[in-house]
């Protein structure tokens, strides 16, 4: 198959013909690093702004734990994303995970709290809540995009013919008959492969409907994450932010 020729044997547009040249897989810089740290800065920052009552340990000894686990991972890849090991694997879920297992946490006393009547400020409690949420689009966003076809490095390091199998299957890669415009965008003619950004707008997306939208989970792992994180969500919004704009009034 030819530089400029799809995967699928069609012969793009002169436009899009340079994206195929360019960018075939096994010559892919990797993922940028910015966005992933920045997201989990964030997360980090979320639960240290948290109230006593809703932390699960002294409020700096988790924090400083994630920093920890980040700074390795960051000067592995500390650009693109292009290098992994074993330990860096490792190292990076057990970070998603330390972080999410914290936020459930949070939330589990946040819960107990609103019930017990601790934090009967209506204003803290909303904030609470809105924190532990958006902690929860954070995490499991930041999980799906580390689990998903074996992880950032890996979804673009490899051949697509040697990719483990998807977890989540997105709108590209089904676009491959749909119209020029859109499928000259698919999985299959740009060898496209989603990005943080596809994986938070996932999480987005299931902590609002509290269910899949347009991006469907394909492998247990990834059904039993999302029903995780929509509980989570529908926790939050349906008893602890109604409880805290009732308390309000």
């Amino acid at each position: 198959m030819s530089a400029t020729t799809a995967p699928d044997g069609r012969a793009p547009n002169a436009r899009r013909a340079s994206v195929l040249r360019r960018h075939p897989r096994h010559e892919r810089r990797g993922e940028a690093r910015l966005p992933a740290m920045v997201a989990t800065l964030v997360a980090i920052l979320l639960y240290l702004a948290l109230p006593d009552a809703l932390l699960v340990a002294p409020r700096y000894v988790l924090p400083a734990l994630e920093v920890l686990l980040l700074v390795p991972l960051v000067a592995v890849n500390p650009h693109r994303m292009t290098r992994q090991n074993r330990w860096s694997r490792v190292l990076s879920l057990g970070l998603v995970a330390l972080i999410g297992v914290s936020n459930l946490a949070a939330l589990g006393l946040l819960v107990h709290r609103m019930v017990a009547g601790g934090l009967d400020d209506g204003g803290s409690l909303l904030v609470a809540a809105l924190q532990v949420w958006a902690t929860d689009i954070v995490v499991f966003g930041l999980a799906f995009w580390e689990l998903d076809r074996g992880g950032p490095v890996v979804r673009t390091q490899l051949p697509r013919s040697e990719l483990p199998l998807a977890d989540f299957r997105f709108s590209q890669d089904e676009n491959h008959d749909a119209v020029e415009e859109v499928a000259d965008g698919s999985s299959r003619s740009s060898d496209w492969a989603p990005s943080l950004i596809d994986y938070l707008y996932v999480s987005v997306t299931n902590s609002t409907a509290f269910s899949p939208t347009d991006t469907m989970p394909l492998s247990t792992r990834a059904k039993v994450l999302m029903s995780v994180q929509s509980v989570a969500a529908l926790i939050t919004s349906l008893l602890v932010i109604a409880r805290a704009v009732g308390a309000l009034h």
